[in-house]
């Protein structure tokens, strides 16, 4: 958990990864929350995530206010904390943090 999004997972049995975002009216209104979707959109298409799972993304309030690096430290930090990356990018990612 980190102060911009909250993420889940469950093991889907299949050889692929799926994920969900979830952005509520607490975090603003709607342009804001389509910023807050796109920009989240755009720091998983560049993650290589490990076959297998469900994930959902809920963005917190405080994620309207945040920049694409910070959003893409805290997703980082989710997948590498739930070894949800590919193994070549997550020692990549835990030397970085």
């Amino acid at each position: 958990m980190s102060n911009l999004v909250v993420m889940k997972a469950l093991s889907n049995q299949l050889s692929l990864s799926r994920y969900g975002l979830m952005v509520s009216k607490r975090v603003g209104n709607a342009v804001t929350r389509n910023r807050v979707k796109r920009l989240l959109r755009e720091v998983l298409r560049l993650k290589p995530l490990e076959p297998g799972w469900d994930i959902v993304f809920i963005a917190r309030s405080r994620a309207a206010s945040a920049s694409y690096a910070e959003l893409e430290k805290s997703v980082a930090g989710l997948l590498s904390r739930a070894r949800l990356l590919r193994k070549e990018h997550e020692e990549v990612c835990l030397k970085t943090h």
